[in-house]
């Protein structure tokens, strides 16, 4: 494995009792690039990400994360948007971003909020209560959750469901700020269109193994449909 690959996994696997989740995973994402993992339900996609994250524990297999750091120092650096947005509902968006930033021991966490409220143009809303916003709205705070520690990796998991058009635009604009920005960013989505756009890679799971890396010219929208369907048509 490349030591200083930000994200290095060799033959990893997840099981669950009898369920191969992930079932020998090889791949790398070097520091600044953005690689989208695509795949059906069932792909192992999110226990890949919650693995990369830390929230789950392999079953087997060799994991790198932000070369090497112990399992507490990388969490401390990785930002993670999972299928729940970890919102606390009865408190405000200015309130949640300042727990979260106390949580990670900022040195002027009402400072960090203020900024992400801004970049996340929530700054009319920041004293309305969470439970309150809309899907678009929630999802935005919960990237800025996401930030408050100026993580260097970001974990995203299907971060466009249930947005509409002009929120799911949003997003991705957003993300590709943090691109320029030279975020590392792993993202799982099912939008075959978005990852074209967005991804500087891109890898398709099925049954818990890598069947195709692409990356390039094969990163196309037209490309990259004819090499899941093949994908698929090949498992089947």
């Amino acid at each position: 494995m490349n030591p200083r690959a930000i994200v290095a996994a060799r033959g990893l696997r997840k099981h669950f009792g009898a369920l191969s989740a992930l079932d020998g995973i090889d791949l790398e994402l070097a520091e600044g690039r953005t690689l989208a993992i695509l795949g059906p339900n069932g792909a192992g996609k999110s226990t890949l990400l919650r693995v990369v994250a830390g929230l789950a524990h392999p079953t087997g297999g060799e994991l790198v994360v932000l070369a090497g750091r112990n399992r507490r120092a990388a969490r401390a650096q990785v930002g993670f948007v999972g299928h729940a947005t970890l919102l606390y509902s009865e408190l405000s968006a200015r309130e949640n971003l300042v727990f979260a930033g106390r949580l990670y021991g900022l040195a002027d966490p009402h400072a960090r909020a203020d900024t992400l409220l801004r970049e996340e143009a929530l700054e009319p809303v920041a004293d309305r209560r969470a439970g309150t916003f809309s899907r678009g709205m929630a999802q935005r705070l919960a990237i800025a959750r996401a930030l408050v520690h100026d993580p260097r990796l970001v974990l995203l998991d299907e971060p466009f469901t249930g947005l509409d058009g002009r929120a799911a635009d949003r997003l991705a604009s957003r993300l590709g700020r943090l691109r320029s920005e030279g975020r590392t960013l792993l993202l799982v989505t099912h939008d075959l269109a978005r990852a074209s756009a967005l991804a500087d890679e891109v890898v398709i799971l099925l049954h818990g193994r890598v069947v195709h890396h692409a990356s390039g010219d094969a990163l196309s929208a037209a490309a990259l449909e004819e090499s899941y369907r093949a994908a698929l048509e090949d498992t089947a």
